[in-house]
């Protein structure tokens, strides 16, 4: 049972951090919290101080680093069972990880030395005549340094036969798709598919192509081949766009039979297949469609969950015959990558360390994935190794929009299955729990113990 103490904070002055951290403090020492007790959770202290919940947060942080508390991951914070001093000046709160909210809306990558492996492609780039690096537009000369730095690079994965060539630079993972869409539909309303629940790119990809998307069933295998032939007989359809090895948002992956299964449907009805890699940390594990059906499957990916999102280089390796009609779209473009962003992508890439960043970066996402499944494993959730995000379908009580609404409250921001809802789909009570390297362990624990405990009440009124 949670300890029922509630200090009197009202009529004193000061940074309110700071008089809950002594009204503690002489809590332990008067006796009033005895050791070993458990304190209240810090949305319910909070609420009763009238305080925000990072206030509390930054007080319990404080007094733990000092051993006057202890934290237990999942069960809460007690009054630590050793004798501590119980004076000394605190932390500046800027310098506290719970100065701003735990945002899980989105991957972001810890530094592993990507700035590091940055800095010396920019020193290597720098080496280079300065006439190659700002005379003329990019082409496909100017990017075959890169092309062929991204070949390599690719040399692990079960894609199927290709060559630099066949590989064409994008402006990130996005940009890829949205150039195949534009490369080949045809007709004034062409019709794409994709899974009911699927990356919000798809989507957007289909409005800027003025094309009709419409959604796959899916089971546990991943697409369902009866629902794909029973789409492409109604809808005709030009364009499959799926995720097999990481699903995004569900993080399934299709197995190897459904993929044979569905690659057959495919090149009978001779549709085009995108393939989004883009989540894949490290090497992929079955082969993918381009490796099945390569007359007609497209790989996309980018270097966004590798190494860094900033450059905003991604690819598409091409089905054969096809690079030229996707290079020629994007000269219409863009014009393709600049110049020195291409070259930097090939320094970094080249770099003899690039691939023990990337194993860090896997390494370090891994640690955060255990620590979230430490806090959150009691409920039903989907992760992988090597995977950024979490999928967590929510108890009863709880419906997407309004855990995702109440988290928001408690400073902690994941994303709602309705996300990735097409417009003709249904979303279940469901949310993404993206994995956020940028952010400490304890911030990002603590972040997963607010949600834990949102789980655990679910509310009991309506919303109007």
């Amino acid at each position: 049972m949670n300890t029922i103490w509630h200090p009197d904070l009202s009529t004193a002055t000061g940074p309110k951090y700071q008089l809950l951290l002594e009204a503690l403090k002489r809590a332990i020492s008067e006796g009033q919290l005895e050791q070993g007790e458990k304190l209240p959770p810090v949305r319910t202290l909070a609420w009763s101080l009238q305080v925000t919940p990072g206030t509390v947060a930054r007080a319990y942080k404080i007094l733990t680093d000092e051993g006057v508390l202890r934290a237990e991951v999942g069960r809460g914070t007690f009054v630590s069972d050793r004798i501590v001093p119980l004076t000394g000046p605190a932390e500046d709160p800027e310098t506290l990880p719970w100065a701003s909210e735990v945002n899980l809306l989105s991957p972001s990558l810890p530094d592993m030395g990507q700035g590091q492996l940055l800095r010396s492609a920019l020193d290597a780039m720098l080496q280079e005549p300065i006439e190659s690096l700002c005379n003329g537009y990019p082409n496909e000369q100017s990017d075959q340094p890169a092309r062929e730095a991204v070949h390599q690079w690719l040399n692990h994965q079960d894609i199927g036969a290709f060559a630099p060539d066949d590989i064409v630079l994008t402006h990130g993972g996005q940009n890829a798709i949205s150039l195949i869409f534009q490369t080949v539909l045809r007709g004034k309303e062409p019709v794409v598919f994709a899974e009911e629940l699927s990356y919000a790119g798809f989507r957007h990809a289909a409005r800027l192509s003025r094309a009709k998307i419409v959604s796959i069933a899916s089971d546990d295998a991943g697409l369902r081949p009866d629902a794909l032939h029973e789409a492409i007989h109604t809808y005709g359809g030009q364009l499959l766009c799926t995720s097999p090895e990481i699903h995004n948002p569900t993080v399934a992956q299709t197995t190897l039979e459904r993929r044979r299964e569905l690659a057959e449907i495919i090149s009978r009805h001779k549709l085009h297949v995108i393939e989004d890699d883009c989540y894949r940390m490290g090497d992929n594990r079955l082969p993918g469609y381009r490796a099945l059906i390569p007359e007609c499957a497209w790989y996309i990916s980018s270097f966004s969950k590798e190494l860094t999102p900033s450059l905003r280089v991604g690819y598409a390796v091409a089905p054969k015959g096809w690079a030229a009609d996707l290079r020629r779209t994007r000269q219409h473009s863009s014009f393709g990558l600049a110049v020195p962003v291409a070259r930097l992508a090939t320094h970094m890439l080249n770099d003899p360390s690039a691939r023990e960043v990337a194993r860090a970066v896997q390494m370090r996402v891994d640690d955060y994935v255990r620590r979230a499944v430490n806090i959150l494993g009691g409920f039903d959730l989907s992760w992988r190794q090597g995977v950024p995000l979490i999928w967590l379908r929510l108890p009863r009580g709880w419906r997407a929009s309004a855990f995702c609404r109440a988290a928001e409250r408690r400073g902690v921001r994941v994303r709602s299955a309705d996300d990735f809802a097409l417009i003709d789909g249904k979303a279940p009570h469901a949310i993404r729990i993206a994995i956020n390297g940028q952010i400490s362990p304890a911030q990002f624990e603590q972040g997963l113990t607010e949600l834990a405990d949102l789980l655990s009440n679910p509310v009991d009124s309506i919303e109007v």
